[in-house]
């Protein structure tokens, strides 16, 4: 009993740095440090120590093993930023419109028939974009063509300038937005070119078909 005892009582204690207690049989057990006084050995382990006879004792021996350092808890990466949704196009187009006092289902339908909704749209002529700017029309209103956002807010600022400068008539706008304003300046109205008639007619449908 007094030898389980001595091992419940070093079992208690942790497993750091102090000495070894090499008893008569063989066992060796971790402590602290250890006190001898006379025919008893007082052994330390953690704030707590037992006596026991020095017989049962063969030796100490220096204890050369380092505390166990605990791992270090693996730092909680930040969180990943969430970024907005990208706006749909239609979204873009009700935004714009919305800015600059067109109706919705006008700046939608022009950017139908200009790129059928694609930001990735690219013209034999080398319009760019939802809105179908041509570079040197995006390089006057002062915006990136290859980006959506600022292709759709250009292309409505340009669409409202055109309304405001042919008095409201929407036909000649649409006509100077395909053609430039000045086939529509030259020709008093929509210039006799297939592919503007046939732009303008079709825009000119969706909306009578928006309002039904």
């Amino acid at each position: 009993m007094r030898l389980l005892g001595l091992f419940l009582f070093l079992a208690a204690g942790g497993a750091f740095a102090g000495e070894s207690v090499v008893l008569a049989t063989g066992a060796r057990l971790h402590v602290d440090r250890h006190e001898i006084d006379g025919l008893r050995v007082r052994l330390y382990n953690g704030e707590g120590y037992l006596e026991i006879d020095a017989v049962q004792v063969q030796g100490f021996e220096a204890d050369e093993s380092v505390p166990s350092v605990p791992a270090l808890a693996s730092p909680v990466p930040a969180p990943a930023a969430v970024l907005p949704p990208t706006p749909s196009p239609m979204q873009l187009a009700d935004a714009a419109a919305d800015k600059y006092g067109l109706p919705r289902n006008l700046v939608r339908s022009v950017m139908a028939a200009e790129s059928g909704f694609s930001s990735q749209a690219v013209s034999p002529k080398g319009a760019v974009g939802l809105m179908q700017l041509m570079p040197a029309t995006a390089q006057i209103l002062g915006v990136n063509p290859n980006d959506p956002v600022q292709n759709v807010d250009a292309g409505a600022r340009y669409l409202r300038d055109l309304l405001v400068k042919y008095d409201g008539y929407l036909w000649h706008a649409l006509a100077a937005y395909n053609a430039g304003p000045a086939a529509v300046d030259k020709y008093n109205g929509v210039p006799p070119y297939s592919e503007t008639i046939h732009y303008v007619w079709k825009i000119d449908q969706a909306l009578k078909k928006g309002a039904d």
